[in-house]
């Protein structure tokens, strides 16, 4: 069986991406979180590379607290840009493929007149968007064979957006959620079958992998809570109005459509609308 070692298995990516391989006769997932390897030390991976020889290795592993970001810068470009580099040095190393998922944060986040494709020009305003990018140029620069794509608004199995708004949905009548922001809410399961689809390729490259369609936060917020029946309003609020009452978070793009251009160009491989695919997380996660 052909060996594909998983980074962050126990994220919400990894643990769909075990969903999507459980049960398979062909691949064999060899699971690691930070307690069984510290992807910001090159000899621990280059180590396990050697170990396991994978076919592939799928990073799930970042540091994705965007206002922890800020005040780590450190420990957000060891994780986000040395891990990659590790990964991409290991893979060429023993041979392997390597997945890694970047995100819309490395785009500018200012309004756009069309949704932004993979020829479009980065330029990061937060520290988060600034170490991802950091781990695209270096996967560019040492990986032999890989697949790159940039996700957003992702949320799966763990602590996640929709979780957040029915947890407060349980003590509030009203919910603040942010209206001007937009892009796209994608679900870890339709990301993971892209992964599956695009591994056994040769369509290496840079891709955007998201749901279809696109929304804001408060809409997004007022379609879980419609879905699990719950009657707490979702009051729409600005960016402006919610950095009034959290001070200390930082800046989101208020743009982050992304369009799926590469993967319409060159498969015939497509995501879920956004509505869908979080009308089967919500049946999932409510047991219905």
């Amino acid at each position: 069986m052909k060996k594909i070692i998983v980074t962050g298995c126990n994220g919400q990516l990894g643990r769909a991406v075990n969903q999507q391989y459980a049960g398979s006769t062909e691949y064999e997932l060899v699971n690691t979180d930070v307690g069984e390897l510290d992807i910001t030390k090159v000899d621990e991976v280059l180590k396990l590379a050697r170990e396991v020889k994978p076919y592939a290795i799928i990073n799930c592993a970042a540091y994705t607290n965007v206002d922890k970001c800020e005040t780590e810068p450190d420990l957000a470009y060891k994780i986000n840009a040395v891990g990659a580099r590790n990964l991409a040095i290991a893979a060429s190393d023993v041979g392997a493929k390597l997945v890694h998922i970047s995100t819309d944060y490395v785009f500018p986040g200012d309004v756009s007149d069309h949704p932004l494709t993979e020829f479009d020009q980065v330029k990061p305003k937060s520290m988060y968007g600034a170490t991802k990018l950091a781990g695209e140029n270096f996967v560019r620069d040492f990986a032999d064979r890989y697949f790159m794509i940039r996700t957003a608004w992702l949320y799966g199995d763990g602590h996640n957006f929709a979780k957040t708004m029915l947890k407060l949905s349980e003590t509030n009548d009203t919910i603040g959620v942010v209206m001007d922001q937009v892009g796209t809410p994608t679900s870890a399961a339709e990301l993971a079958k892209a992964v599956k689809y695009l591994l056994p390729t040769d369509n290496y490259g840079l891709f955007h992998g998201t749901c279809e369609g696109d929304t804001n936060w408060a809409e997004f917020a007022a379609t879980v809570l419609k879905l699990a029946g719950k009657k707490t309003v979702i009051e729409p609020i600005t960016s402006q109005e919610y950095k009034r009452r959290f001070p200390a978070s930082a800046d989101r793009p208020a743009y982050s459509i992304l369009e799926n251009y590469m993967l319409k160009l060159t498969t015939d491989f497509s995501f879920a609308p956004w509505q869908d695919a979080i009308e089967a997380y919500m049946k999932e996660l409510l047991g219905q």
